[in-house]
């Protein structure tokens, strides 16, 4: 049974979804976003929102309540309460929260998943691996029943400095392993298995996501995957839903937008991203956020919108 088919009040997985989702609400109220968990990350919205572009990195997003639409390139996602989302590599991902009130305010959580934990779990228990699907980076389903004991004890530590060094790497170990096993698990998988094609575009990605400001050559981000430069072309877009100069165009320009938060100098935030022309960052910036950088820069720093990965 999936939490959206949960009906009875009495139900226990329906008891430890209300008991989450309240956990999610206090935390936010004394914390906003962050919390102690490095990786955890909290969403709540009183009305739906605008656009909101952000890097997903790979992560695992459960909503509580209410709904949100993520898209790259042409393919779009909606999950509420009760689905989830999981994030295979590092991806450029436009969202907005499509339902949301002040009765009923969009309630999320998403989490931070180590492919280095996923590698290591797949090594030591080999008979979950599933090698026969590939998956796109972004998958939704609904979420496992036996995730959100563990996601809840995971929120209680925010309020437990003295256990959280012990327990939270158990956890989390925890969550990855029940992940793994549902039928989300192929996805998730994907990013442990060194030699899938997901995690080596993943590598590239991170590293893309990491060095946004620097030219690169297809055939060396190619040698980095370990493919000839017409299979990683292939794969990479098969995967992420967009080529490595739209992939590199979108981190740099939402890395921009980011900095013209807290800087005047349009021209210089374009240089210190990687453009070489001025004219250039202007028109690639209005064309994907739909406004001059000086002038969206503005609107933003009087009224700063949400900004969450969840």
């Amino acid at each position: 049974m999936t939490v959206n088919e949960l009906t009875s009040p009495v139900s226990g997985d329906y008891a430890v979804f209300v008991k989450l989702r309240s956990l999610v609400e206090q935390q936010w109220l004394s914390g906003g976003h962050e919390c102690a968990i490095d990786g955890l990350r909290l969403t709540r919205a009183t009305e739906p929102s605008g656009t909101i572009r952000a890097v997903y990195q790979t992560s695992f997003c459960l909503v509580l309540q209410g709904s949100k639409r993520s898209a790259i390139g042409d393919t779009a996602l909606e999950y509420r309460a009760g689905q989830c989302l999981v994030a295979s590599v590092n991806v450029p991902v436009n969202s907005r929260i499509t339902e949301a009130s002040r009765d009923r305010p969009y309630l999320a959580l998403s989490l931070s998943v180590d492919p280095a934990m996923v590698s290591e779990l797949l090594l030591a228990h080999p008979e979950v691996t599933d090698r026969r699907v590939r998956h796109r980076a972004l998958v939704k389903g609904d979420a496992p029943p036996d995730v959100l004991d563990p996601l809840t004890r995971l929120l209680e530590l925010c309020q437990q400095p003295d256990n959280q060094a012990v327990l939270e790497p158990l956890i989390r170990r925890e969550i990855c392993w029940r992940l793994l096993r549902s039928p989300m698990g192929t996805a998730l998988q994907q990013a442990g298995l060194y030699d899938s094609e997901t995690a080596r575009i993943g590598r590239v990605t991170a590293w893309m996501r990491a060095h946004y400001p620097q030219a690169f050559k297809v055939a060396d981000l190619a040698q980095m995957a370990s493919m000839s430069p017409a299979s990683f072309y292939r794969h990479f877009k098969a995967i992420t839903q967009m080529t490595p100069v739209q992939f590199q165009k979108q981190v740099r320009l939402q890395e921009a937008r980011r900095l013209l938060l807290h800087e005047h100098d349009v021209a210089g935030v374009g240089y210190q991203v990687g453009y070489e022309s001025p004219s250039q960052f202007s028109r690639d910036y209005r064309k994907l956020f739909g406004a001059p950088p000086g002038k969206d820069a503005a609107v933003m720093r009087s009224s700063v919108a949400i900004e969450s990965t969840a």
